[in-house]
């Protein structure tokens, strides 16, 4: 049997997919519709690894590759991500996201009613904190407030109407932000890295002070795999390291790192629907998983760092 991976030329996907490779025996399939920020070259070099091009709402190719594979478990990262875009063109972010989900969920009620569905959604989901607001957990109403949030909401809610109304085997993930390499350079850490090893202005949102939690992403992608392994169908699980940092002292960090000066760095007009700050509780998954260890923020993005100044 096989394990499919959606999106598994993008950032988080490529990774999980050069991870997969590693710990299973089975050939890994990867679906992925190339766009903008995809890339085969990822992916580390493997006779188990079969990358085909499709696109999810492809409703025909769907239903023919799940009645003919019937995979053991579909890990589902293909999505539009960039908020920015989902202001200027929200339109494909709900087609990609939402009715691509719906897709390949009859996909499976139809043709593979045993393969474990695994949805890779975001903390964007839960809405905005404030300063001083507890941490979100899994059972927080969803209040997502711009149009990418918005479409991996109705995701995550096609995914439970799935598991409760058809009994598919699904669970759910809810991670915080991701670092390291293979990110699209239109993100806030590799624009970053990019200006600032090419000696060119930083645009930081408003006051820079929005706060984000980070995690390493091939620490993400084995989180995954152990919920994979052992997460209780039809629940959700938050992903997070714990590690939170405003955007300011994020750049400022960066650049201490490559020795560039902070006058690099250019306020802008803030972002419409900014959330201010995202915090999840990790408390499931880390009783689910309690010896998972984390990578330390430097180290993960002392890595980053170096990937970018190596393929840049």
């Amino acid at each position: 049997m096989s394990y499919v991976v959606t999106g598994g030329c993008g950032f988080i996907g490529s990774n999980f997919v050069n991870y997969l490779d590693k710990v299973v025996d089975d050939e890994v399939i990867v679906l992925d519709n190339f766009t903008y920020a995809g890339n085969s070259d990822y992916l580390n070099k493997s006779d188990k690894v079969r990358v085909v091009k499709c696109d999810i709402n492809n409703v025909k190719f769907v239903h023919s590759f799940l009645s003919h594979i019937k995979p053991k478990a579909i890990f589902h990262f293909a999505a539009e991500s960039h908020v920015d875009n989902s202001i200027t063109d929200p339109t494909i972010f709900v087609h990609t996201n939402t009715v691509g989900t719906m897709c390949l969920l009859q996909g499976i009620k139809e043709h593979s009613p045993d393969t474990r569905f695994v949805h890779i959604s975001t903390d964007e989901v839960y809405g905005a904190l404030d300063h001083d607001g507890p941490s979100f957990l899994e059972n927080k109403v969803l209040e997502p407030n711009n149009v990418y949030s918005a479409s991996k909401a109705g995701a995550d809610l096609l995914v439970r109407a799935y598991h409760k109304t058809y009994s598919l085997d699904v669970v759910t993930t809810r991670c915080c932000n991701n670092y390291g390499p293979h990110q699209h350079t239109e993100k806030l850490l590799p624009k970053v890295i990019s200006n600032a090893l090419n000696d060119i202005r930083i645009p930081v949102y408003g006051k820079g002070d929005n706060v984000r939690e980070w995690i390493f992403v091939n620490d993400h992608c084995r989180a995954i795999y152990e919920i994979y392994k052992s997460g209780q169908s039809g629940d959700i699980y938050n992903i997070g390291s714990g590690i939170e940092t405003t955007n300011l002292a994020l750049v400022k960090n960066v650049l201490t790192c490559i020795d560039k000066p902070f006058g690099l760095i250019k306020f802008v007009n803030d972002r419409l629907g900014h959330d201010f700050r995202y915090s999840i509780d990790s408390s499931k998954f880390m009783n689910l998983c309690p010896d998972f260890k984390f990578t330390e923020f430097n180290e993960g993005l002392d890595e980053t760092i170096r990937w970018y100044s190596e393929n840049i």
